[in-house]
């Protein structure tokens, strides 16, 4: 499901110059003095200012980027940005000691955010996502994927995505939900989770289908949560509705999750610490993209690294995102998860780059619309007072964003303008 905004919202033609700009098209290099016009929401033009023909240019307002570079906006193709509370007291715990089981017995992990995440009425839980949602767009984010998974309910499920749905009526930014109840097993389904499938997760995935509230489906395929057995059961429920699915796999062993979501035609399967080498080629035949999540690798101080080298080898697509969530991931900056990418996974600048614009839309199949800069796409676009893309990757908490335009609206005033 692609999102516009509303038709009312159209602005007049506007042009863009004295730019440089990124497209990250596969193969496109950078154009140094650039333009890029915008009619209707959408790109008309992208490619050299002294290209760009007269009678395109005329009547539109212009924006002179004083030599600024114009990139696609950032996807963050992972999030669970949907819950009540924080985990902070267990983080706490954990530094000065605690074992997972001590935590469980407090009352911290999943638990507790199921705990509050129930607590709270729809507004309520929107309320509690809005400062993740505004600092992601403060960083030029233009849309953001959403799970269900914190309230392993029917009911508490269908309010999260309620919730996500709401937020894009509420802020520029385009929402993309899954539908993730395949999250945990709650306490009184422990040891029967086949049981909770059947009675929770499929038919409130059907309820979800059916109030428009779900665009695909994901679970969480380990030894902790859902067998591939168990998931395949959730996919074909998926696939009779006619919806994507998803998979977060191979995170803390080896099940061939990752293998199950490719052979559904998965859009992606994330986390993948443990991907076997020979695996990787499965995602690339399939065309499912490995979004790789350095937030929970980094929390978690994990050592299991992902298979990079394998997955370029197979040419795997390879997307980053911030896994924004209460436990593993409290991180809400995909200029951070970029440096993250870089320094702990070894990404390069370009994998950083278009991992969080390009292959973060393929991976919520996008591509189409939006992720990269190129005539007829939506004019999902930032402006950056920066030297080289580069920098994007390379600081740690800067963010030298001038301008973010989403959907051909400029939501964000100049800033910076001495930069």
């Amino acid at each position: 499901m692609q999102k516009q905004p509303p038709t009312e919202a159209k602005e007049a033609p506007r042009l863009w110059t004295n730019a440089r700009i990124l497209s990250l098209a596969d193969g496109a290099a950078a154009i140094e003095d650039g333009a890029l016009l915008v009619v209707d929401g959408r790109i008309a033009y992208v490619g050299p200012r002294a290209d760009l023909p007269a009678d395109m240019s005329a009547a539109a307002d212009t924006v002179d980027c004083g030599g600024r570079f114009i990139l696609p906006s950032f996807i963050d193709c992972h999030t669970h940005l949907i819950y009540g509370g924080n985990r902070a007291m267990e983080f706490e715990m954990r530094l000065a000691g605690a074992t997972y089981e001590e935590i469980a017995r407090a009352g911290g992990g999943i638990v507790s955010s199921v705990k509050a995440t129930n607590a709270l009425s729809v507004d309520e839980l929107v309320m509690q996502a809005l400062p993740r949602v505004d600092t992601l767009l403060a960083e030029g984010v233009s849309t953001v994927e959403i799970k269900s998974g914190y309230a392993l309910s029917i009911q508490g499920e269908l309010n999260m995505l309620r919730a996500a749905r709401r937020l894009e009526k509420i802020r520029p930014v385009r929402i993309v939900t899954s539908w993730l109840a395949a999250h945990a097993t709650p306490p009184e389904y422990k040891g029967r989770n086949g049981d909770y499938i059947t009675d929770i997760v499929i038919p409130g995935l059907q309820a979800a289908h059916a109030e428009g509230l779900v665009d695909a489906v994901d679970g969480f395929c380990e030894g902790i949560a859902f067998s591939p057995a168990e998931m395949a059961r959730v996919f074909e429920a998926a696939q009779a509705l006619g919806l994507p699915v998803k998979l977060h796999a191979e995170q803390l062993s080896d099940l061939k999750g990752a293998k199950l979501a490719a052979s559904y035609g998965a859009l992606s399967a994330d986390h993948l610490e443990y991907l076997a080498d020979e695996d990787a080629a499965v995602l690339a035949k399939a065309g499912t993209v490995a979004v790789l999540l350095p937030g929970a690798f980094y929390t978690l101080r994990e050592k299991q690294l992902p298979p990079v080298k394998a997955l370029r080898k197979a040419g795997t697509r390879i997307a980053l995102a911030t896994d924004s969530n209460p436990g593993t991931s409290p991180l809400t900056s995909l200029l951070m998860t970029m440096n993250m990418g870089a320094t702990l996974f070894g990404l390069t600048v370009e994998e950083c780059l278009a991992g969080v614009t390009r292959e973060a839309a393929r991976a919520l199949g996008l591509l189409s619309n939006t992720g990269t800069l190129e005539t007829g796409k939506a004019a999902d676009f930032t402006v950056w007072s920066i030297e080289r893309p580069a920098e994007l990757v390379y600081r740690i908490g800067f963010n030298p964003l001038f301008q973010r335009v989403w959907s051909g609206h400029i939501t964000s005033p100049a800033a910076g303008a001495s930069a």
